[in-house]
C-alpha cells in the first residue's frame, strides 16, 4: 500500500508515495509476456464469499525488505517466493494510467500459480476534478475486471489538513460514484485508511461510511492502521463490519510494527472469530511493512511463511 501520511520514526511515511511511483511501472514488467500471451487464461478470480480463504501479501513490504539489503525489488521472485509459501495472490498497485498494464501483471501472477484478486490505489475525491478521477479509475477498472481481479482498494489522498465539511461532502459522492461504478462492472470497492483520516475523533473515517450506501462502498480493513487511529477492531466490525472487502494484517508490540504475524497488541483471535461467526469475505492481505523500530531477525520469505501459518491457524481453523 501507499502510505499517504507522515510516520515519525518509522520507515513507512513518506517512502510509500515513492513506492506508488516505482510499482507504476511493476506493471510494465508485464511486457515480458509475449504480446497476446495471456488471452486465453484470462478468468475470474477465485470468490471469497465467507466460504473459500484467499491469503495474500502485500507488495509494499517486499519492496522495504529489498532496499534494506540494498538490492533490486524482484517481481518474478517475490511472485514464486509466495507461491512457495502457499499464498493466493500479490496486492500490487492499480496502473490506472496504463489500464492495459493490470492484464499483463496478472498474467504473470498466473504464470507462477497465483491468482488476480485485489490492487490498490490512492485517489483524489475531494475537489472539482474528483469526477476525471473516478472516470479514469473506472476505465482501468474495467481491464482489471477483465484481468480477474475482483478489489479495488483505495486509499483517499489526505491533503496535509483534515478537509472541510464540502471537501468531505465530495469526497463522499465521488466514492459512491466510483463503488457504483466497479459494482456494475462486477468489482468492489474498498476503501482504506491511514492515519490523517483518523484525526478528530476519526471524523473523515466516519463521514465516508456514514454518507455512502453498504451496497456500493466497502471496506479495506485495514486492522492495525485503524487500531493506531484509536478505534478498536471491535468498534469497527460492530460499525462497519457489513461493509468488508477485504482484509490488510499486520502486528505490533509495545506500538511496534514486528516482523511478521505473531500474537501481540491486536486481538485477532477475537477479529477471526467475529469475520467467521458472519461470515465476511476472507481475502487477508498479510502486510510485514517496517518500521524504524521493528528488528529484523530473518528473512522477508521466512516472515512470510510464518505468517501464512499464523492466518491458517487463526482464520482458517
Amino acid at each position: 500500500m501507499i502510505a499517504t501520511h507522515s510516520t515519525s520514526g518509522t520507515a513507512a511515511g513518506c517512502s510509500r508515495r515513492h513506492f506508488l511511483a516505482r510499482t507504476a511501472a511493476t506493471a510494465a514488467l508485464g511486457a515480458l509476456v509475449a504480446p497476446g500471451s495471456w488471452l486465453p487464461s484470462l478468468q475470474a478470480a477465485e470468490p471469497a464469499d465467507g466460504k473459500k480463504t484467499l491469503v495474500g501479501s502485500n507488495a509494499y513490504g517486499w519492496t522495504q525488505y529489498a532496499a534494506r539489503d540494498k538490492k533490486p525489488f524482484d517481481l518474478d521472485g517475490v511472485l514464486s517466493a509466495l507461491r512457495d509459501c502457499g499464498y493466493d495472490y500479490l496486492e500490487s498497485n492499480l496502473d490506472s494510467a496504463n489500464p492495459d498494464n493490470n492484464l499483463k501483471y496478472a498474467a504473470q501472477c498466473r504464470a507462477k500459480g497465483l491468482v488476480p484478486v485485489s490492487l490498490y490505489t490512492g485517489a483524489r475525491l475531494h475537489d472539482e476534478k474528483a469526477g476525471e478521477v473516478v472516470a479514469r479509475l473506472l476505465k482501468a477498472g474495467r481491464a482489471c475486471q477483465q484481468a480477474g481481479f475482483g478489489v479495488i482498494s483505495c486509499n483517499l489522498d489526505p491533503i496535509g489538513r483534515e478537509k472541510t465539511d464540502a471537501e468531505l461532502k465530495t469526497q463522499a459522492a465521488a466514492a459512491k460514484d466510483l463503488g457504483q461504478g466497479l459494482k456494475e462492472i462486477g468489482m468492489l470497492l474498498g476503501i482504506h485508511h491511514h492515519l490523517p483520516e483518523m484525526k478528530s475523533h476519526a471524523r473523515e473515517f466516519h463521514h465516508l461510511f456514514r454518507n455512502t450506501p453498504p451496497e456500493a462502498v466497502g471496506f479495506c480493513y485495514d486492522v492495525h492502521w485503524v487500531w493506531k487511529g484509536g478505534i478498536s477492531p471491535e468498534t469497527a466490525l460492530r460499525e462497519y463490519g457489513s461493509r468488508v472487502v477485504t482484509w490488510h494484517i499486520r502486528q505490533s508490540r509495545n506500538g511496534v510494527w514486528i516482523e511478521d504475524l505473531d500474537t501481540g497488541e491486536v486481538d485477532y483471535d477475537a477479529v477471526a472469530k467475529y469475520a467467521k461467526a458472519r461470515h465476511l469475505p476472507r481475502r487477508f492481505s498479510v502486510e510485514l511493512a517496517l518500521e524504524g523500530g521493528t528488528q529484523i531477525t530473518r528473512s522477508a520469505i521466512e516472515n512470510h511463511r510464518r505468517s501464512r501459518e499464523f492466518i491458517r491457524k487463526v482464520f482458517e481453523s
